[in-house]
Order: C-alpha cells, then structure tokens, then sequence
C-alpha cells in the first residue's frame, strides 16, 4: 500500500463526519479506547494539553504548541481538518507526520483481526497518539475534533484542559441551547485536573463552573485575569501590550485573536504552575513566531496585496460574526466575497451578516457531499440582498474574483475550511 492508498482507505472505508456529516458522526469512547488497546495504550502514556470550544481551538492550540517548542520541548500538535495534505493533522515541532509512518499505520490496521469498525476520526486520533508516543514527545496538544464529552481525543488524563467558548454550532448533535452545547464542551474537564475556560458568561459560564465543581477542578477564566491590557494593528501585525510580558508581537492581524491569545496566556500560567518552566522568552517567541514553528493558517491569513486577498476559515455563526467585524474595519474600493458553505450549518443566519455595500459575491462550492450547492447558496443569498455569480469550484471562484479585481480592491475567501483547503491547494498548484 502507498501513501495515497492508504489515505483512501482512511476516507472511502471508514465513517467520516467531515464527508458524511451527521451520518458519519459515531459518539462515545468505547471503540476508541479498544482501538488505542489494540496499539499499545498510547493514550496512557502520553502527556497533553485537551483544547476544546467552539471557535478558537484551532488559534490557541497552535499558540501553545509554538510557545513550549520555544521552550525546548518535543512538542505533539494533533488539530482538524487539513488544509491540503493528510499530515498537516499531526505534527511535531511543526513539522508533519511522515508519509511513510501513516502508510505504515494503516497497513498495522489491516492486518489486525479487528471487529472494531472504527470511524475516520477515532482511527486517526489513536493514529496520531501512537506517533506522539512513539517519537516520545514531551507533550501534544490535542484539539477536540467535535463537541468535548463523547469526541475520541477524550480518552486522555491530560495536565490542563481548555475551553475557548461556547456558542453555537452542531446544534443537530451537540444540543439546541448554548447550556446543552457548554455541556458537551465540559465533558474534557477531568477531575483534579486545572481547566482554563476563554470566555463564559450567564448559563455558560454556570455550567461550567458546576461540572468543575463536580469534577474538584481548579477553574480560571482567562476573561477574568489580568493579562492584556490593550492590542494595535500595527503594519498587519497586532502590538499586545500585557502586564507581565510587556509587549508581544503577534503575525495575527485579526482583532478577534486577542481573546485567543488572552485564553493561551492564562493557560501558560496554569502551565508554568505544573513546572513547565516557560519563561517571558518563550512566550515572546512563541508568539511571534506561531506561524513558523507550527504551519497555522487559515485565520485571517494574508495571502498577497494588490489586491489583498484575504482567507479565513470561519464556518459558525460566532465565527464569521467576528470576521465580518474585521472586513468592516479595513479599506477597499470593491470586497470581492469568494463564499462557499457546509449545508449542515446556519447559512441564512450566516447570509445576514454579510456586507452589502461595495461587495460582490462569488458563490461556490468545495468538492464535498456536506457542502452546499453554489446556486442554492445563490438562492438563499438573494433573500439578504446579496448579489453575485455562481461558480462550479473554489478555484473557478477566486481566478474569477482576481482577475475582475483592481489594486484597490479586497478579495475574501471563506465560509468553510474546506472552501479554504481547496484555495491553498490551487494557489499551491499555480504557484
């Protein structure tokens, strides 16, 4: 078997939410935690950080990743989905899971005399765990693939767990009320084990505080703590001025970041608490330089100017409420909106925060059976006012919206990761 065989198996053979949606969605630990047996029990040996919430997991995970490889650690990175390749899932110090070692794990699989039937996720996760093992990581970040309670990476006893937020999105299977939601989220919290929660209020911030509370968890909400004092765009960059840290210079030039970076301070702190050493430094570096020493993309991320295209991967409602705040804040003669979405989600709400003025759509679609018809897409966008053209790919879409752009204009790409997987494979190709 080769590597794009292998890959095949992973998405053809097993149950996949991100191809088949709820249909490929497969709840709870049992098969995970038997898979995990079956390859040795990594998930017991390994050290980690569990990083769950609805936006901003992807941000602070990936910020303290870069911050304790500045400090010298063999530091595991286990996110989702990819943007082009298979590995980008699962790194250490940044750099991907070798072809080779994936192949490898799937063929171990298929040799086995297995009844399990694992999902796409629960094979990649115990995947991922055993490499982290075997390479003797120091320790992984490990971000929660949906919802926290029944999700496959919740069979770890990690040092510290995290919550971003809470808010809605996968109402069809994580519960139809931000208590419901907050819930599935606090199922990561561990007893005695520290939780650092982003940002709760009301009903959020009281379910948590009660599971933490049940579980004898210390809890902290970073919202609370004292440790950004104010943030500025200075040249595409955010200048943070902190109380501890003095002044950090983030690559990230999205307001929004500020509270994902606030929430990765406060577990830093939690952090330095266990012993991890992590110094002024290493925060500095870390994030500084995040983008280099993990491959974040997709949030906010600057591709080219003249025009400036911008991508940004937010998928929900909460997501894209603040995207749409940043695109208000920036200056351009025409936004040009290459958008695309996940019929699963709340488009017509997501279709009522776009701009009108000055903004012409390109409507598309990524190459995924979950995603929405671009003239469906179309349909609904007429509703809220919304004008544009219809594309058959991604790439059709954005060559479409470059080529009609002046120097003055602003090309967006978002909507869904995958409409963005499918930008960054084309510009890949092109380039």
């Amino acid at each position: 078997m080769d590597y794009g065989q292998a890959i095949d198996f992973l998405y053809t053979s097993r149950a996949s939410f991100e191809r088949d949606g709820v249909m490929g969605y497969k709840p709870g630990l049992e098969t995970t935690l038997s898979l995990s047996e079956m390859f040795g029990a990594p998930h017991r040996e390994l050290r980690a950080i569990h990083v769950a919430g609805t936006n901003g997991k992807g941000s602070v995970s990936h910020l303290l990743a870069s911050i304790l490889a500045e400090r010298g650690l063999k530091v595991g990175l286990y996110t989702s989905p990819h943007f082009v390749d298979f590995n980008e899932r699962v790194k250490i110090n940044g750099t991907p899971m070798p072809h080779d070692e994936i192949t490898r794990f799937v063929d171990e699989y298929q040799e086995m005399d297995s009844q399990l039937s694992p999902s796409f996720f629960e094979l990649t996760t115990v995947m991922a765990f055993r490499y982290f093992v075997q390479q003797k990581v120091d320790v992984a970040v490990v971000e929660t693939g949906l919802g926290g309670r029944l999700d496959s990476t919740n069979i770890i006893m990690p040092d510290l767990s995290v919550i971003t937020n809470v808010s809605y999105d996968h109402t069809d299977l994580l519960g139809n009320s931000l208590a419901e939601i907050a819930g599935e989220k606090a199922g990561i919290i561990k007893r005695h084990v520290p939780v650092v929660v982003g940002m709760a209020h009301g009903e959020v911030r009281e379910v948590l505080e009660r599971k933490a509370e049940e579980m004898q968890a210390p809890i902290i909400f970073a919202q609370d703590a004292k440790i950004i004092r104010g943030a500025t765009d200075r040249m595409g960059h955010l200048l943070i001025k902190t109380w501890k840290y003095d002044r950090l210079d983030s690559p990230w030039a999205a307001a929004y970041q500020v509270q994902n970076i606030n929430t990765a301070l406060a577990a830093v702190e939690e952090l330095v608490k266990q012993g991890y050493g992590i110094s002024g430094t290493h925060v500095k570096r870390g994030v500084a330089n995040v983008d280099v020493n993990t491959g974040f993309t997709g949030r906010w991320s600057l591709l080219s100017k003249n025009p400036t295209v911008i991508c940004d991967s937010g998928h929900n409602v909460g997501a894209l409420s603040q995207t749409i705040i940043q695109l208000k804040s920036c200056k351009y003669k025409t936004l040009r909106m290459v958008m695309g979405f996940m019929a699963d989600k709340d488009v017509d709400k997501m279709l009522s925060l776009m701009p009108t003025s000055r903004t012409k759509y390109y409507f598309t679609q990524a190459h995924c059976s979950r995603a929405m018809d671009a003239h469906e897409l179309q349909k609904k966008a007429i509703k809220h006012h919304l004008s544009g053209e219809c594309y058959e790919s991604v790439a059709e879409a954005f060559d479409a919206a470059l080529s009609h752009s002046g120097e003055k204009d602003m090309v967006f790409v978002g909507g869904s990761m995958y409409v963005l997987a499918e930008l960054l494979a084309h510009i890949r190709q092109d380039g």
